[in-house]
């Protein structure tokens, strides 16, 4: 009991320095804010410049997987700070690479360099909270990990336009100035996390030793069995069919509303867009938080389940709507079950393989949002260069072939633990 009660408020505060780190990382989803802007000043396509955003969804899996694996080995508080570092000096290596005019560069700086600290920045604290969070798995995990999707809303509406208007637009010093802001926040946020203590309990619930313990079998099971590539596809088919709209929201809607007011200045535009991108960075963060809660009632697969199948009929919706402010409610409800299968991942993974193999399974799971990060936004970013008015539409008939596969192998999967 005196482990407890010491150990009790300590454990918020881990969660709470968790939270606000992946706030920090979670302002690559605003992407789609920079998307126009930096095609239309440096005269690139849309596909090029999605590829920055694919290359940093694609390193933030890799590296993920990485840490995952070699959590145990440097300890949360290296992890997260040397992510949180490298995603900082991403965004000023992709300022230099602006101030170039160097395609590559940005690649390398905010694509693989940024893209790498939040791969390890990421997957640290999602797998620290669970430790200290043995009674609300799903609700501290889809916690934690809420914060990275209200990373959008604070890019989209605070800190890119207060850099904006400060800099006059110039996209090197908003960018420059990011890589300073997110270097001394993350590092800060990052040193706070550790692992409880080997003897740490809870009244009802074993110690992390125990756990350790009665966890069976070896990562290289887990990894290659059945369950795991069924859980591997359902959460690439959830993500593939976010991840692309959270690249292309903003000038989505921005094509809906000149269609309907051609007078529309772009400024008028550009900030409907940014609208969109907060409002449903809302339901994204939001979505990982009811969803991660909700599964702890009704399990995981059927969360997964709700999420999947409902979002079919939303996205073959969404290929015949007109009007703007319908599109914006059906994209909030795709960001809501985004973001759930964020927030419920974790605890499945932790519920079938156990809290030893946790941070391996988990870190490697997470290769399915390398792979969606370059298959959705690059079809998208393909349609909008070559299909003209067409591609939304078929963008969307994409997005709903993905989520119906993932329905289909989710009737087949179990969330019950797995045997050696």
């Amino acid at each position: 009991m005196r482990i407890i009660r010491r150990m009790n408020g300590n454990r918020w505060n881990i969660a709470l320095a968790g939270t606000a780190l992946q706030l920090c990382l979670g302002t690559v989803y605003a992407w789609s804010y920079f998307q126009k802007p930096l095609a239309e000043a440096y005269h690139w396509s849309n596909t090029q410049v999605a590829w920055v955003f694919s290359l940093a969804i694609c390193f933030l899996g890799v590296a993920a997987a990485w840490g995952g694996m070699n959590l145990a080995k440097f300890g949360p508080r290296v992890l997260a700070v040397s992510g949180g570092v490298l995603f900082g000096v991403g965004n000023m290596v992709a300022a230099l690479a602006l101030h170039l005019k160097s395609l590559p560069l940005l690649y390398a700086g905010y694509g693989v360099l940024g893209g790498t600290g939040l791969g390890l920045g990421y997957v640290t604290p999602v797998a620290t909270a669970a430790k200290w969070f043995p009674d609300k798995k799903g609700l501290v995990t889809g916690m934690v990990i809420m914060g990275f999707g209200f990373g959008a809303l604070l890019m989209s509406k605070i800190l890119a336009p207060i850099l904006m208007a400060a800099t006059g637009g110039d996209l090197v010093k908003v960018f420059g100035l990011l890589g300073v802001v997110f270097t001394l926040a993350t590092a800060g946020c990052g040193a706070v996390l550790r692992n409880p203590p080997p003897d740490y309990a809870l009244a009802g619930h074993p110690s992390t030793a125990s756990f350790a313990q009665s966890d069976t079998g070896t990562a290289g099971h887990a990894l290659l069995s059945g369950r795991f590539a069924m859980m591997w596809v359902i959460f690439f088919c959830n993500i593939v069919a976010g991840i692309a709209l959270i690249g292309f929201q903003s000038p989505l809607l921005q094509d809906l509303l000149r269609r309907r007011d051609p007078a529309l200045a772009a400024a008028a535009l550009a900030a409907q867009g940014a609208t969109l991108i907060a409002v449903s960075s809302l339901f994204n963060g939001a979505g990982r938080f009811f969803w991660g809660g909700l599964s702890d009632r009704i399990g995981r697969v059927h969360a997964f389940r709700m999420m999947l199948f409902s979002q079919v009929v939303v996205f073959l919706l969404l290929s015949a709507v007109s009007q703007p402010w319908l599109f914006a409610v059906l994209v909030c409800y795709v960001l809501l079950c985004y973001g759930g299968g964020f927030g419920t991942m974790p605890s499945f993974v932790m519920d079938v393989f156990g809290s030893r193999l946790m941070p391996v399974v988990y870190g490697t799971i997470l290769t399915a949002w390398s792979a969606a990060g370059i298959v959705g936004p690059q079809i998208v970013a393909w349609l909008r260069d070559h299909q003209g008015a067409e591609a939304a539409m078929y963008a969307f008939r994409m997005g709903a072939a993905f989520l119906a596969v993932g329905a289909v192998i989710s009737l087949f999967l179990s969330d019950k633990p797995r045997k050696a």
